[in-house]
């Protein structure tokens, strides 16, 4: 009910709160409810925590029965002091329930904290963030390197030397993830001890087959995770054909999916050896050698732009993915209003070259009509590259200042969401004590670094609608 109107609410510029009189036009926008995608009718089972989405946010709509004002007017001395402990890494522990928000310091100071994020390259006047699909939103923007080659190969030194800094951070664990944005595909560096994994992860969604063979050729080992799954599912399926059918009746397709062709084997060519056996080989046309290699290409090519493109490199790989990614002349846009422009940095840290920056984050007040009478609505809109430790840290504070109660909406970059999948499942459980020893100075808060270190469990999905009641959470995906 409150979600619509809230939503539309964000929209208008100024602050404003919503009157009687606007009756009408309140009714309008509730009586047509929806959210950004679909989600469960049934929610998760109450939790103290709700687990990580490793997804990027690109808004947060955070509603509560109490108001936000507390989160309005920062004074310089509490902007400044929240910058201080975000460089710090201040560990902020808060008491389970504040009762005067507005007047705690202490909590506001956090929430300035929470904001901050690092950028490179960071140019005032473009929106870098997404990257996927912005195309949009940059033409028509300055953009004087586009036809400067001399200021491209400036810009791309100037990338890679943060590219490198980062990763060199993510390698000493003082930099727990990063995210690199291209204007095709995004990926997600992590640290060993997070996600469930014991070495460094890099996980790149979505790829397409030139991608793929190019990082093949370039000596990069690396797997796709979701298409080895589904492998194995229809194999489970086609054994369990095997027992309940009779061999002579079982048709190859029967295990596979609507629609989908089974994948060329390797060995085509022996698979027509009986004929020559029978003598018949020169009466039956078999395929040739290109018609195979076309099926086989057509099969790969069906998965590029998909979450199963996904492509999972791991440990020294990583390294060699860093220095696949500095030469790839793809990597940056040929054409059209993004080119020339290196990709976007994310980080929760500071890096060389990179830019600090805060998310964007103001508070509404509105009336909707409830049972009986116009209630008021209270919410507050945070915009911006929304990582994972951000969504922890924000919900912490939210969590004492708004008693143990809210809910909110998460807006998802699309692409993002199957970062989300277990990518270890087959690996046994960590030492999470001696695994995760070295991240305490990451930067990340130790609950924070608690939630990020299991292994993820959303798959393919991501948090779109996350509520607390009586300091439990449940969430829908």
């Amino acid at each position: 009910f409150f979600i619509q109107f809230l939503e539309s609410a964000c929209e208008d510029k100024p602050s404003r709160r919503a009157e009687p009189s606007e009756k009408n036009n309140i009714l309008a926008l509730t009586n047509d409810l929806h959210l950004p995608v679909a989600v469960p009718e049934v929610p998760s089972s109450p939790r103290h925590e709700f687990p990580a989405d490793w997804s990027l946010k690109t808004r947060l709509l955070f509603m509560s029965s109490q108001s936000f004002t507390w989160a309005e007017h920062l004074k310089a001395q509490e902007e400044a002091q929240g910058f201080a402990q975000h460089c710090r890494a201040t560990e902020t522990n808060l008491p389970q329930s504040i009762q005067e928000p507005k007047l705690s310091t202490e909590l506001r100071c956090a929430f300035q904290q929470s904001l901050v994020y690092w950028l490179h390259p960071s140019l005032p006047w473009l929106q870098l963030f997404p990257r996927i699909g912005a195309d949009r939103k940059i033409v028509g923007k300055a953009t004087p390197w586009s036809q400067d080659e001399a200021l491209q190969q400036v810009l791309m030194s100037d990338w890679s030397v943060s590219f490198t800094s980062l990763y060199n951070l993510l390698k000493a664990k003082l930099c727990p993830y990063f995210y690199v944005c291209t204007y095709q595909f995004t990926i997600l560096f992590r640290a060993a001890g997070l996600a469930g994994s014991d070495v460094i992860t890099a996980v790149i969604s979505p790829t397409t087959r030139g991608l793929r063979e190019a990082m093949r050729n370039d000596g990069i080992e690396f797997s796709l995770p979701l298409v080895e799954e589904s492998r194995t599912r229809k194999q489970k399926i086609s054994e369990v054909n095997l027992e309940t059918k009779d061999a002579d009746s079982l048709k190859a397709g029967d295990s596979l999916e609507d629609g989908e062709e089974p994948a060329p084997s390797d060995d085509d060519d022996e698979s027509f050896s009986w004929l020559e056996e029978m003598g018949v080989q020169d009466k039956v046309k078999k395929p040739d050698t290109i018609s195979i290699k076309l099926r086989k290409e057509k099969h790969e090519v069906q998965m590029d732009h998909k979450p199963e493109s996904l492509a999972l490199v791991k440990g020294t790989n990583t390294f060699t993915l860093l220095n696949f990614l500095i030469n790839c002349k793809s990597l940056v846009a040929a054409a059209g209003p993004q080119a020339g422009l290196p990709p976007t940095l994310l980080s929760p840290v500071a890096f060389r070259g990179g830019t600090m920056q805060t998310l964007k984050a103001r508070s509404i007040n509105a009336k909707a009509r409830g049972h009986l009478a116009y209630e008021d609505i209270f919410s507050l809109e945070i915009v911006g590259p929304v990582m994972p430790h951000s969504l922890h840290a924000l919900t912490a504070l939210l969590k004492a200042a708004q008693r143990g109660a809210f809910s909110a909406v998460l807006y998802t970059h699309e692409p993002t969401a199957v970062f989300n999948t277990d990518l270890d499942a087959a690996n046994p459980a960590l030492n999470k004590e001696t695994v995760c020893k070295g991240l305490t100075v990451c930067g990340l808060h130790p609950k924070t670094l608690d939630q990020l270190s299991q292994c993820p469990t959303l798959g393919k999905s991501s948090i779109r609608f996350l509520e607390m009641k009586g300091y439990a959470y449940t969430w829908k995906s």
